[in-house]
């Protein structure tokens, strides 16, 4: 009975000290992550992408409700975890906002030059990432599938592959220092490995996201251009093959993780 006694008094007291032990800092940021979670700005950015999506606008007059983003004229469930993918019309490989800018040209007769010019954030910028939201939206929880069928497509995913793994500039940087491996992170950011699957709504399955610390909703190529910055890399340009391929690279690596996409970043 007294032997009974101790080993619940020892367990007792066990469970006290791992309550007061301090939480790692993983464990905060997920647990901050989650109380983010709650509101998410991006639904904001998802109505504006919404209205401009079933607008007329333009030179045209015209909304963007035929364009054809892979799944047929219109249909947008399901498009955003197919892309970038091979598109016969154009015959280019093209992510969602280089397929949006295509739309936006041929059905609406907008500058896509200037559009592509234009500062993020700041007119027509602005509407991209908020139609990136209403699209992203219209697949969410549902599992990266990027078709590999056309030989295109898979010349991508090699050019992507290289771009991820080439290093230079003045830090002798590429995506790989930070996203080549498991158990990475820069200070109290994670940085998950981006050359296999890194899981569900990790990664390319979590862009476009909304940066708390910004205030602003970021698109995936507002993203890799903000990694070419911190590498000290030129930016190749927006909605250049390069970055095209380097969403390709990472979103079929990124095959069977579900889409959280926009999510919510610090």
């Amino acid at each position: 009975m007294k032997r009974t006694w101790i080993a619940a008094a020892l367990a007792a007291c066990t469970a006290v000290t791992l309550a007061q032990q301090p939480k790692s800092a993983a464990d905060g940021i997920a647990e901050y992550r989650k109380l983010l979670e709650d509101g998410n700005p991006a639904e904001l950015f998802e109505a504006k992408g919404e209205d401009l999506w079933k607008k007329a606008r333009g030179p045209k007059n015209a909304s963007l409700q035929a364009c054809d983003l892979g799944k047929g004229p219109g249909v947008v469930a399901g498009a955003f975890v197919e892309l970038p993918r091979y598109f016969p019309d154009t015959q280019r490989v093209q992510d969602l906002e280089s397929r949006l800018l295509t739309c936006m040209e041929r059905l609406q007769g907008l500058d896509v030059a200037a559009i592509a010019a234009t500062p993020f954030g700041r007119g027509e910028q602005a509407n991209m990432e908020a139609l990136v939201a209403y699209i992203s939206t219209a697949s969410r929880g549902l599992k990266m599938n990027l078709p590999t069928s056309h030989p295109e497509e898979r010349r991508f995913y090699e050019l992507g592959k290289r771009a991820f793994f080439f290093r230079g500039g003045s830090h002798d940087f590429s995506c790989a220092s930070c996203h080549g491996e498991p158990g990475k992170r820069i200070r109290l950011q994670d940085l998950p490995d981006l050359t296999k699957n890194p899981g569900d709504g990790v990664g390319f399955a979590a862009w476009p996201a909304y940066r708390v610390s910004s205030g602003e909703l970021w698109s995936m190529q507002r993203r890799l251009n903000d990694c070419f910055r911190q590498q000290r890399f030129p930016y190749p340009g927006y909605a250049s093959e390069l970055t095209i391929a380097l969403g390709s690279y990472m979103g079929i690596n990124a095959k069977g993780a579900e889409s959280i996409a926009p999510a919510i970043k610090r």
